[in-house]
């Protein structure tokens, strides 16, 4: 039995005390504190979890439990017999870690004393004979003080790059004294350390001082590149709380993270590293490469140009997950990477893969080609895009990156190559309704491509029209009708007779969509579109954008329009602004309200949703005010993607809004 008094345990009048969450009653701390305690060496980390369901549970909160718990939690941690010290050191952990960051009233009054008490206990574990729960113990340290005495005496060599990270971030939490002396250590291990411990001090350094790590890149990378030092990562870099060490790759992964305050030299950074990994034993520091270089470019337009050559380069590589990566960013680039079509096309049937990504290195490389606009993705490209869908009702893939974008996302830009992809598509349609039962799960999207690609999907309308009658779908086939034009005429009978059930929003879409494809004469069609503008019962009802299309012709609805741009706000105050311009034609008061939404992305505003509504509209508009101007030059400088996205979906934003930036600044002043 492990060394605590069961009596002590039994005499704490837990019925009193809070538990950190109410479904897990406060009752289960002592039953679990006794367990461990008979349990002894037999005990399991299943025994553990009451504790941190009650005493740390993550919710910001420091219970009265945790504050009567501590002092036994801290025995069993520190009793040789007990199997689970290291996950009870974890604990600690995460009590100590919630009482740092949680809200002052969230921390019960007595555990600040109780901790500073126990303090003597609790550093004892820095010195414990066993090195894992030394590792462990090394986040309770509180200060840099301890920490500098445990690098003195630490003689194991799997626990120094461990120490000298957790002085790095203790001494930045610390007083000035706790800097001097700890820069004084790591001064000392640059100089006369070996290679691997100068990196791990370069890593303690940063959380002093950010710039050392640019001031030492040459050394990182020396280090990093060099195949003699890669086993010494795998003897020596272990961190606290990872089982495993980590190898020389993952190193170069979370050395490249240092430079994020200095995109330029992050950039230069992976270039060279890129030069250096050239050896087959090197394809660990290739992958890297390509995963920093992604976390760089999907946030940073400024990488492309650097970063793009790394990718072209690499596109050969003998590694499938290697070119897999390359062709995913030069996908992304899009029309930047046309100077590697020609590898690209080389790879489209290439049937290397990637652990759990979904798709081929050949799938990624016609993507890119398709992204850049190269006819040589075309082939077979929606039969393979439709592939993982063909027997199964929806594709899977990793929730990371890389992973293959949408199929809209893929074909909806490929308009000028309907013609050449618009059998495929009505066969894959036809497929996926025969099979999945209409309408199935790529029914939108398949909708929203013909949508995009307007009159040029004229022949699928047999395929569109089926779907008239499905209530899911029947919105986004009046919206592909409307697209096809005056061409597609032959769909108004079986639009004005729709079955599905009576909505009247939608029976005003289809009197739209029929006059959009030319068989009404505007009359009927305005009506019931503007009626449901003007009588809808709240001001963010009714169909504005639809109103939008007529024009000048809607001038009876106009003061229902201006009253709902001003007594509404966000998205309906934009889209009621642009209504009353396409209606009366005076870029004022619209343009005021559209600078709403467009100047504040110039002061690092993130609303791209409504900016982008707001931006598409100026072309139409015509002209744009000085201050609208001036923002959008601003933004048009700004470094970083405008969308919310971090995956593909970000390259795809960032460009439509950049294209429709240098539109506007275009525009005549």
């Amino acid at each position: 039995m492990a060394a605590i008094s069961l009596k002590a345990l039994e005499d704490v009048p837990w019925d009193r005390l809070e538990s950190a969450l109410p479904q897990h009653p406060v009752t289960g701390v002592p039953r679990a504190l006794r367990r461990l305690a008979l349990a002894g060496g037999a005990a399991t980390d299943e025994d553990c979890g009451p504790l941190f369901s009650c005493l740390a549970a993550g919710n910001g909160r420091v219970t009265s439990a945790a504050t009567a718990a501590l002092p036994f939690v801290l025995a069993l941690a520190a009793d040789p017999g007990m199997a689970v010290r290291v996950t009870l050191v974890d604990l600690l952990h995460c009590m100590v870690r919630t009482a740092a960051t949680a809200e002052p009233h969230l921390v019960d009054k007595g555990w600040a004393t109780a901790w500073e008490h126990h303090r003597p206990a609790i550093l004892a574990l820095l010195a414990d004979p066993d090195p894992e729960v030394r590792r462990s113990a090394l986040s309770l340290a509180g200060d840099a003080a301890p920490l500098l005495e445990r690098r003195r005496a630490e003689t194991d060599p799997t626990l120094r790059v461990s120490v000298l990270l957790a002085l790095g971030e203790a001494a930045a939490a610390g007083g000035a004294g706790d800097v001097e002396e700890t820069r004084a250590v790591l001064a000392d291990l640059m100089r006369e350390g070996e290679p691997v411990m100068k990196v791990a001090a370069v890593h303690a350094w940063a959380s002093l001082a950010p710039e050392v790590p640019v001031q030492h890149a040459d050394l990182l990378l020396e280090t990093l590149s060099d195949p003699s030092l890669r086993p010494r990562f795998e003897e020596v870099w272990y961190v606290p709380g990872v089982d495993d060490p980590f190898n020389r790759d993952d190193v170069a992964r979370w050395t490249a993270g240092l430079f994020d305050h200095t995109p330029d030299t992050a950039i230069s950074f992976l270039v060279r590293l890129a030069g250096r990994a050239h050896r087959p034993e090197d394809t660990g520091l290739r992958r890297t490469v390509l995963d920093e270089a992604w976390r760089l470019l999907v946030v940073r337009p400024s990488a492309a140009p650097a970063l793009l050559t790394v990718a072209g380069d690499l596109l050969t590589d003998p590694d499938d997950e290697v070119r897999l990566k390359a062709a995913n960013l030069l996908a992304v680039l899009g029309p930047r990477a046309a100077a590697y079509a020609d590898g690209l096309a080389e790879l489209v049937d290439d049937p290397g893969e990637y652990l759990m990504t979904e798709g081929s290195v050949g799938d990624f490389a016609r993507w890119a080609l398709a992204r850049i606009g190269d006819p040589r993705a075309l082939p077979g490209l929606v039969e393979r895009l439709y592939e993982p869908y063909r027997e199964q009702y929806s594709r899977s893939y990793c929730a990371g990156d890389p992973r293959l974008p949408d199929i809209d996302d893929i074909l909806v830009p490929l308009r000028a190559h309907a013609d050449v992809l618009l059998l495929a598509l009505r066969n894959v349609m036809r497929h996926h309704d025969a099979h999945h039962g209409a309408p199935g799960p790529l029914t939108g999207a398949f909708l929203r491509v013909l949508e995009a690609w307007g009159p040029a999907s004229l022949p699928a309308l047999p395929e569109v029209m089926s779907l008239l009658n499905e209530p899911r779908d029947s919105w986004l086939v009046a919206d592909v009708v409307a697209a096809m034009g005056p061409a597609a005429a032959s769909a108004a009978p079986a639009l004005r007779n729709c079955t599905t059930p009576d909505r009247p929003e939608l029976r005003t879409k289809l009197a739209w969509t029929v006059w959009r494809i030319g068989e009404d004469d505007g009359g009927s069609a305005l009506r019931s579109v503007g009626d449901a503008v003007l009588h809808a019962q709240d001001p963010n009802h009714g169909p504005l954008h639809l109103l939008a299309d007529f024009g000048p012709a809607a001038a009876p609805y106009g003061d229902r329009v201006r009253h709902i741009m001003e007594h509404t706000v966000g998205g309906r105050r934009l889209q009621a602004a642009i209504t009353l311009w396409s209606i009366t034609g005076e870029p004022q008061p619209s343009l005021a309200v559209l600078e709403e939404f467009v100047l504040p992305a110039a002061d690092g505003g993130d609303d791209y949703t409504s900016f982008g509504e707001a931006l598409r509209a100026l072309p139409r508009i015509g002209t744009a005010t000085p201050a609208l101007r001036a923002a959008l030059r601003t933004v048009q400088r700004l470094d970083h993607r405008l969308t919310p996205y971090r995956d593909y979906r970000a390259f795809l934003d960032d460009e439509s809004l950049r294209g429709t930036i240098a539109e506007v600044l275009a525009m005549p002043a």
